[in-house]
């Protein structure tokens, strides 16, 4: 199961950017399973704490403030290979160096608000997930 799931944020900037219906459909259509989803706010001391594995990087404080400055829908996605083909499915970090068609260069504003996050490993897909949502949320 583990190599099965991994867990995405559609980050404020393409929440407010209206883009929440074309990014899922971007997942649907690249064979992913919806598992759980919800529309949230994450407060400053959530963004803190999922965040907490950057802590000392120089960019903690500015993500934090980002991730918590306004709506994210939080999801739990299923396929075959998810981590893997989820990261390939968003693009590099950077929309400026993400390969054409990919979430990122279609919807990111620039490299702090960078339209999704994807888990980065199947251990860590595990624990995002559990983060965001409670036994009863998944489907």
């Amino acid at each position: 199961m583990s190599d099965r799931i991994t867990f995405t944020m559609i980050k404020p900037d393409a929440v407010a950017d209206g883009h929440i219906g074309a990014i899922l459909g971007k997942i649907a259509e690249a064979g992913f399973k919806i598992k759980a989803l919800k529309l949230t706010q994450l407060t400053n001391a959530d963004a803190k704490k999922f965040y907490d594995v950057h802590a000392e990087r120089p960019f903690y404080g500015e993500l934090v403030d980002f991730m918590s400055s306004g709506p994210i829908v939080a999801a739990i996605l299923e396929k075959d290979n998810a981590v893997a083909d989820f990261r390939t499915l968003i693009g590099a970090t950077n929309p400026a160096e993400a390969a054409e068609g990919t979430i990122r260069k279609m919807f990111a504003r620039s490299l702090g608000e960078n339209a999704v996050h994807g888990s980065d490993s199947d251990e860590n897909a595990l624990l995002e997930a559990r983060f965001h949502f409670a036994g009863r949320e998944l489907f």
